[in-house]
């Protein structure tokens, strides 16, 4: 269904009956109406879609496009997320300790398979000029999971808040080790570099209150900065390659996500990447 606005983005909403899932997502589409020249379009998949509506995702766009802030089209998809988001979400390679994220498997073939062939019979296009994933918190670290693990359908990533202490032993047992037992960090040191890959990060300094480490920097941004020194440690530049934003007021909620991610779509889709 085409959703009637007044500003210059195009939005419609659908739902997808997912084989893979077993059940309904709900898509919503953003792209710039009037667009004349798909050639150069850009697809960026978002999880948690559900909370694009909630932060007026539209306006941001228009005001990025009418600003000129955003030099590149782009076709935003926002995926509704589902009831069973703790286990859809995750490392498809490997659940925590509690067992969440058991589908995200699931979820990854759902993308692949279902998602994008449907978004290209849609709009008829048969390939993008590039194509990028985002998410918030648990849907940040989906992302994360999908693109690392998929490189040469990717070239950028954007983590806000991201559940990058997935672990697979709880941090309260007596063997629970960082280096060991957080899965995605894990993964990129097991893993190999894709010169082509960008990585934003966004945390905030009240995203939470738990220091496990007693250093005085809260979890959250402990996890993230650790995340970016695995990737430089296997050859990306922390300058060229990582945006990293830390907000000192940042709260783990959809406002704070609002204002940070005008800032990742100019750094991924404007004049130049920074």
């Amino acid at each position: 269904m085409q959703l009637e606005n007044a500003s210059g983005i195009f939005t419609e909403n659908t739902v997808i009956k997912s084989v893979f899932l077993a059940r309904e997502v709900k898509v919503d589409f953003y792209l710039p109406r009037n667009l004349k020249d798909t050639s150069l379009l850009n697809l960026l998949l978002i999880n948690d879609g559900q909370d694009l509506l909630k932060m007026d995702f539209e306006s941001i766009l228009d005001k990025l496009y009418v600003d000129k802030s955003i030099s590149a089209p782009l076709l935003c998809v926002g995926i509704h997320c589902s009831a069973d988001r703790k286990m859809e979400y995750g490392i498809a390679n490997k659940p925590d300790f509690l067992g969440r994220g058991a589908r995200a498997s699931l979820y990854t073939s759902f993308v692949f398979e279902e998602l994008i062939p449907f978004i290209r019979q849609k709009f008829a296009i048969s390939s993008f000029n590039e194509k990028a994933f985002a998410g918030f918190s648990l849907g940040g670290l989906m992302a994360l999971d999908i693109v690392w693990n998929h490189p040469e359908e990717f070239s950028k990533v954007g983590v806000f808040s991201g559940s990058l202490w997935w672990r697979s032993v709880d941090q309260i047992e007596k063997e629970y080790d960082d280096d060991k037992h957080r899965i995605m960090h894990q993964q990129i040191r097991n893993g190999h570099y894709a010169p082509w890959l960008k990585f934003f990060f966004q945390c905030g300094n009240m995203d939470e209150t738990r220091d496990r480490n007693n250093n005085g920097v809260i979890d959250s941004i402990d996890d993230t900065l650790d995340m970016i020194k695995e990737l430089e440690a296997i050859g990306y530049n922390k300058e060229t390659d990582i945006h990293y934003l830390e907000m000192a007021d940042g709260l783990h909620n959809v406002p704070t996500w609002a204002r940070a991610f005008p800032e990742f779509l100019k750094w991924g889709w404007g004049m130049t990447i920074s």
